[in-house]
Formats: structure tokens, sequence, C-alpha cells
């Protein structure tokens, strides 16, 4: 199968490029910059893609498969510039749409993020709680889940919008933007300090991922698009929820186990006037009810973030 990922020099989007590709699918990736394959993949095939320009998006659609579009503006810079997230979140995800339909491109999977949701994730969340975060992170990535369903609806395309929960895992390349994320700012500063600096009290409760997980179940959902499975949205998720302070008390676990230290962490206190977190049950039936399996191994995803980071620290931002 010929599946054009794009944002597939990114975090998400690199890692399901080799994944795939591991698998043996032909893999393009789309970015906007005019660059040679990526050494960690050299076989796949770039295709640039210039988003204000609907002929270009539709070269890259040319001849593939599926579609993964994992491109998107993450949360700073969408706060930063709400006009311009709308615009690529929203937009170029509805050029991308219908260049894909026009390039009769069957199956298109839109990654989007659990924070449509809530600014706040608290409580129990299915696939049918209403979206109500106003963050333009949040409302730009709903325009283009929107643009995604109404093709599916109108039949143009088997479409799927997958609302992720936070990853944990490493990039494939250190020099990927997803330093800020929780568990890659915490095992960095494991490795490079021997120390975890909380911002918080470290009681906010978080549903996270394995990597691993997110590449199985997308490639599963890709590969299950030929079956009697109606287009719908997904909630990717672990299904439970641990405190920062909890992960930040597993990377000092696995850090001792595997790099022979432990790491001392500091935080804001707790006072009596902290509210107690509420609890995170992010649901997701509908891809259970497809028949993926989800492994859920946290330890094996914190120590390959450590290594990696022990492996590259001097070429990380």
């Amino acid at each position: 199968m010929r599946v054009l990922i794009t944002g597939g020099m990114g975090y998400v989007g690199g890692r399901l490029a080799l994944h795939l590709s591991v698998l043996g699918y032909n893999v393009f990736i789309g970015t906007r910059r005019e660059i040679d394959p990526p050494k960690w993949l050299p076989s796949a095939e770039m295709r640039q893609i210039n988003w204000h320009d609907p002929d270009s998006i539709l070269r890259a659609c040319e001849g593939v498969d599926a579609i993964v579009h994992a491109a998107g503006m993450n949360a700073h810079d969408c706060a930063a510039a709400p006009e311009a997230a709308l615009e690529f979140n929203g937009v170029a995800t509805t050029r991308l749409v219908n260049a894909a339909i026009r390039s009769e491109v069957k199956k298109f999977l839109y990654l989007s993020t659990a924070h449509v949701y809530a600014s706040l994730l608290a409580g129990e969340i299915t696939e049918d709680t209403c979206a109500r975060n106003l963050h333009p992170y949040a409302t730009s990535h709903l325009a283009g889940e929107h643009a995604v369903m109404l093709a599916a609806e109108r039949q143009d395309l088997k479409g799927f919008v997958v609302r992720l929960s936070n990853v944990i895992g490493p990039p494939v390349d250190p020099l990927a933007n997803c330093w800020m994320l929780l568990f890659n700012d915490l095992c960095l500063q494991a490795v490079r300090h021997q120390h975890l600096s909380l911002s918080s009290d470290g009681t906010a409760q978080r549903d996270f991922l394995p990597m691993k997980d997110v590449c199985s179940t997308i490639e599963f959902v890709i590969s299950s698009l030929d079956r009697d499975i109606r287009s719908q949205t997904i909630n990717l998720g672990s299904e439970q929820s641990i405190s920062v302070l909890e992960a930040a008390n597993k990377i000092v676990e696995r850090c001792e186990a595997i790099l022979g230290f432990s790491p001392i962490i500091t935080r804001y206190s707790v006072t009596k006037y902290s509210p107690l977190p509420a609890k995170i049950i992010y649901r997701c039936e509908r891809i259970k009810a497809m028949g993926a399996c989800l492994k859920k191994n946290m330890n094996e995803a914190i120590d390959s973030s450590l290594i990696f980071c022990d492996d590259n620290q001097e070429f990380i931002p």
C-alpha cells in the first residue's frame, strides 16, 4: 500500500513513517521543504507541499492509496497566531481532503487531539462527549475534523478522525519539535542534569499512550479500511490517568534501572488550598470495537526515550 504522511518529518509522523516502512508499506513523506529523504528512512519518497497552492497539494496526493494527515500547528503556536491556526489546521486540511478526493484516494486519517473536548480534561470522556474547548488549538483542529467527516458522509472517501491523548516515546530525529512535551522534557532533564524540575505541584492528571501503540493502531486502522467499517471519530489513549508527579517518579525508577542513577525531583509545594485534581478516563470504545489491541508498555516507552536522550543529547536543542 502507498501511504502519504503529511508532517512525516515531525514527532508522530516520523515515527509512523518508519513503522509503516518496516511493515512493507511504500511511504511518501509530505513536507513544506524541498529536502532529500532522511537518513533514518532513505527509502521514502519526498513530496514537497505548498499548503497555499491547491495544485501543489494535488500533486502530493497523486498515486497514493491512503493519507495520514499528521501535519499541524502545535498548541503554543496556535495560541500565538489564531488566524494562522485556522488557516493551517482547518483550511489547509480542507484543501488536502479535496485534493485526496480528486486524486481518488480512498483512505484518509486525520490526527487530531483529545484537547478538542476541554482545555482541562477531567472525568470520563467518550467519543460522544461534546467538544467544548475554545482554544485556537482545539477549534482549528475541529475545523479540520469537520472537513474529513463531511467528505466521509458524502462517501467521497473513507475517513477517520483520531483524537490522540498525550504520547510517550522518542522521535526519530533529535531535531523534531517535541521537547516541550512532558515525558520528553523530563527524560531530557534526567539525562542532562540528573534532576527533574516540575513547573507545578505535580498533581495534575493526564492520559499517556506509548508511541508504539499510536503507530500500531494507526496502521491497524489503515489496514482495516477495506473492511466494512464505517467512517468515524476515534479516541486513542490508554484509558488510564496518572499524575505528573507519578510520571516523574516513573522516569526516576527507569533511569536508575537502565542508566544507573536516580534524578532528584523538585516541584511546587502542595498547599491545603490546592484542589484535588480529577481523574481522567479517556474512553476508547470505538477502536476497541474494531479489534485493536493496545499493549500500553509505559516502561518500554520511557526506557527508549531515556536511551535516545542519552545517545543524542548533544544534538537536541
